[in-house]
């Protein structure tokens, strides 16, 4: 039997999943099959391909199928339809590892405990992943099951970046910028010298992760130096349903003056915020780039003055900027953001190379540009399933 690793991404209504290989370090060729578990507790659907993107399953479920009911489907197939494999491991994404975890852990009582803690620093996410390391303990008894965390990556940020201006006794007890989508910055900084080669990739980087939630991290020597999110996912640019950076003030105003409950203001700024808050309509950038409606153009318009914003301020936090990536989502896939985005950033010597940026890249700018830009699709799977194979040799 060969030894596989199941790695998954839960979320409150769906469950992203692959399967590798698990030999040696895991790379894109290991990749046996991926796919979504979605829409679940409703008319919930099971999706899967091979690497190659050939599909291996198409199935809807019971209707109202809850997550580990979802999961306990996902087991079964994999267990039916790679015969010659054997799970021996789970890897999980997990949005806040909180100060306790700079790097992945086997899960136990004690770390399922850990994660409990940090749910309202990450409300969108934590519990949905502790709910899906629950339902493999109970499906698949025994299965080493390793946490990787997506602050994982900024740990090593000077006290000077990670602390707020507060008194000590709050900062000391964990209210912190931390940063988060570490697994994707990850991913890219370990690509980076294969991709941009080896005295670029060790210069000044700014890679703007650009999807439904976005950030934007700043590194040098593939380290990351400052970043835009901090002590939850809320921070920093506006998202698809997220607010980005907000003066606390508002939220003042909006409890005492509005009469707002602290949940009323947490749906606000979780759910109705961002792209479609100022759309009125959608939270989708190619339905928004594709509209005719003013507000569209306004939240569109919004989403890259803030990242041009940012990417000023962390290039500031490097002392210069040698290069800029581009990924995730909207990063990858929305040629006119860049476009955009590239214009602005002309004042720090970036050059767009228009062709480049609509065909496959991954260089953006001509020879010569003195600032480059790149477009790299990123790949926390891989990270997650490198790391879940490390965690697991090491017992």
């Amino acid at each position: 039997m060969k030894d596989a690793i199941l790695i998954l991404n839960a979320g409150s209504s769906s469950i992203k999943f692959s399967l590798f290989h698990s030999h040696g370090v895991p790379s894109k060729a290991d990749l046996l099959c991926e796919g979504q578990l979605s829409r679940i507790g409703q008319s919930a659907h099971f999706g899967a391909a091979d690497g190659k993107g050939n599909a291996l399953a198409d199935q809807t479920l019971r209707q109202g199928s809850n997550h580990e009911e979802a999961l306990d489907v996902l087991l079964n197939w994999i267990s039916r339809h790679f015969l010659e494999h054997e799970l021996v491991a789970a890897g999980h994404r997990v949005v806040h590892g909180g100060a306790l975890y700079a790097v992945p852990v086997l899960i136990d009582g004690k770390v399922i405990d850990a994660l409990r803690r940090l749910i309202a620093l990450a409300p969108l996410h934590q519990p949905h992943h502790i709910a899906a390391i629950e339902a493999i303990e109970k499906l698949h008894p025994g299965l080493s099951q390793v946490a990787c965390f997506d602050t994982s990556f900024h740990h090593a940020q000077a006290p000077v970046v990670t602390n707020f201006a507060l008194p000590r006794s709050l900062t000391d007890e964990g209210i912190r910028r931390y940063g988060f989508h570490g697994l994707s910055y990850e991913y890219i900084a370990s690509v980076l010298p294969q991709v941009m080669g080896l005295e670029l990739s060790r210069a000044r980087i700014v890679v703007a992760h650009l999807g439904s939630g976005a950030s934007m991290c700043a590194m040098q020597n593939g380290k990351s130096v400052a970043t835009s999110m901090g002590f939850t996912a809320l921070d920093g640019l506006p998202m698809s349903r997220r607010c980005g950076s907000l003066d606390p003030g508002v939220i003042l105003y909006l409890m005492q003056e509005k009469g707002l409950s602290a949940d009323a203001v947490t749906k606000l700024l979780y759910h109705d915020c961002g792209l479609f808050g100022i759309s009125g309509f959608s939270d989708d950038m190619q339905t928004l780039l594709a509209s005719a409606d003013p507000h569209a153009a306004e939240a569109v318009d919004l989403f890259v003055y803030r990242i041009s914003r940012e990417l000023g301020s962390l290039a500031a936090a490097l002392g210069g900027l040698d290069g800029l990536v581009f990924t995730a989502g909207i990063g990858e896939h929305a040629a006119e953001i860049r476009r955009r985005v590239c214009i602005d950033a002309s004042w720090l010597g970036i050059e767009l190379d228009a062709r480049a940026n609509t065909g496959d890249g991954p260089c953006l700018s001509p020879a010569g540009s003195k600032v480059s830009a790149w477009v790299i699709p990123t790949d926390e799977d891989l990270i997650i399933a490198q790391h879940t194979q490390q965690v697991i040799t090491r017992r």
